[in-house]
């Protein structure tokens, strides 16, 4: 506990910095994990291109295997075919029981070193997704679904691990939905976006959430979709969480409930801003870019997901982006259906250079609790590559400018910590000699991978970097560049 208390207002919450941690950590793996990912099926696709071609039906059909409960109360959806073929009529709750069996070949501290080994610095960990289930033994008594967690404590189990691992550790929650509260079917974003309970639910969420900051102590909350109650009951949960972890993080999916909230989830005028939505969709191909979270009054960083930024970001951001097109397992997608490890790097690379960091999902199986064999390889490659290059990653902030070009227009992203510049080459160029358009940079430049020195010459405009060795075997070469210029 930290002396300074803070006070439920604006005022005070906003005097909480950014702790260096976070800003130094940049690589976090993200965990959907709980009873959807026992049937572990969503349709193949991704999710902006399910609002472009079926909107009124996207939060049915989408693919993420996370939202399974609430695509087979449609009995005409690709889930509920695979669920009647599956399991027959069995309810949702049946996977309880099935879930609660594969625990037993859970490793968390297999978990948590395969994620040190990735590089991460963090990780954050779904606690209760839409579904309502819990995954530590809450006291807070669900009046709608009788025990409805798990007894046995898998938030504080991983905790621990990955706190011996020498990582953060945070935890996500589902504030907004909690079918269970909320039974009504969501078809579109509006419909699901607009479905926060009522009623008992905003008492019983926050009284979860403060169960969980006196439980765990999370070094990340992590809310999703918006929050259930008034913004003072916001502020004083706020208060409350930085009083007991001083440098913890909240993320920005926090939009509290108002009359103006209320009034948008009835069912009029939810067509209408269905309607609106699908008209911007037409106009916007990058509708993950489009459809930005709501401003709200206090939050420590912004969290897009599948997003890129032109500029370097003022406040702290952090990309969320699944290893395929799911969060939750999907037993669907094979190899190819996942994001190569290339690219899964270029995009860290490029939220890094502009202020952010990388929150990167794994989805494990709900029978036996293993993470698949396509995600892990992509965790493996991303440590291997952090191992060598990390120094230009971790604990450095962006330049003053983020992006240059190659003469060949290969891309390269910049970072720097102390006097030193980083060079971030994106994919593999090849060759011995690379010019870099409209930057100059004097300086003692280096292969940051084995430290071979490159000799730097001045062409015009451009900076003429040769090498000692060649790269063509070489994925995202890092030149550092050491006593940079003041600016």
């Amino acid at each position: 506990m930290n002396n300074k208390i803070y006070q439920p207002t604006k005022e005070s919450l906003n005097t909480h910095l950014v702790p260096e941690w976070f800003e130094d950590a940049k690589f976090g793996v993200f965990i959907h994990w709980g009873l959807y990912s026992v049937p572990g099926f969503a349709p193949l696709g991704s999710f902006a291109e399910t609002l472009k071609t079926d909107y009124d039906r996207s939060m049915l059909v989408y693919p993420y295997a996370e939202g399974y409960w609430n695509a087979i109360k449609d009995p005409n959806t690709p889930s509920a075919h695979y669920h009647k073929a599956k399991y027959g009529n069995m309810p949702y709750q049946g996977f309880r029981q099935m879930f609660l069996d594969g625990l037993n070949e859970w490793d968390p501290s297999a978990w948590a070193k395969t994620f040190s080994d990735a590089g991460a610095k963090y990780v954050v960990i779904v606690s209760k997704h839409h579904d309502g289930f819990c995954l530590w033994p809450t006291k807070v008594k669900n009046p709608y679904e009788q025990n409805w967690f798990s007894e046995r404590d898998l938030i504080g189990e991983l905790a621990e691990s990955v706190r011996r691992e020498g990582m953060r550790f945070g935890i996500y929650y589902s504030g907004g939905i909690d079918w269970t509260f909320q039974r009504r079917i969501s078809r579109t974003l509006v419909d699901y976006s607009f479905s926060t309970p009522g009623g008992d639910y905003p008492a019983y969420a926050d009284a979860q959430v403060r169960e969980l900051i006196e439980r765990y102590r999370p070094d990340i909350l992590w809310n999703d979709i918006c929050w259930p109650t008034d913004q003072d009951t916001l502020f004083r949960l706020f208060a409350y969480y930085y009083d007991v972890v001083p440098d913890g993080v909240v993320n920005d999916r926090w939009k509290h409930t108002s009359l103006g909230g209320k009034f948008m989830g009835l069912k009029p005028v939810r067509t209408i801003i269905d309607f609106m939505i699908k008209q911007k969709i037409k106009k916007h191909p990058d509708i993950h870019s489009a459809l930005v979270q709501p401003a709200i009054p206090h939050s420590d960083f912004a969290t897009p997901e599948y997003t890129r930024y032109k500029d370097i970001k003022s406040n702290k951001w952090e990309m969320t982006r699944g290893i395929g097109s799911s969060f939750g397992y999907n037993r669907n997608e094979r190899h190819d259906d996942y994001t190569s490890f290339e690219t899964l790097v270029l995009d860290f690379l490029d939220a890094v250079s502009k202020n952010g960091n990388l929150l990167l999902n794994v989805g494990p199986r709900g029978e036996d609790a293993r993470i698949p064999a396509e995600q892990l390889s992509r965790l493996s490659k991303f440590g291997d590559w952090l191992k060598q290059n990390g120094t230009a990653v971790y604990g450095t902030r962006p330049w003053i400018q983020a992006e240059a070009f190659t003469e060949k227009r290969e891309a390269i992203r910049f970072t720097k910590k102390d006097n030193n510049l980083y060079l971030m080459i994106l994919g593999k160029p090849g060759g011995s000699t690379i010019k870099v358009k409209d930057v100059f940079i004097d300086g003692k430049a280096c292969l940051l991978s084995d430290r071979s020195p490159i000799k730097i010459e001045r062409d015009g405009n451009d900076m003429v970097l040769t090498f000692t060795r060649q790269l063509n075997d070489v994925f995202v070469p890092v030149v550092l560049i050491q006593s940079l210029p003041s600016n």
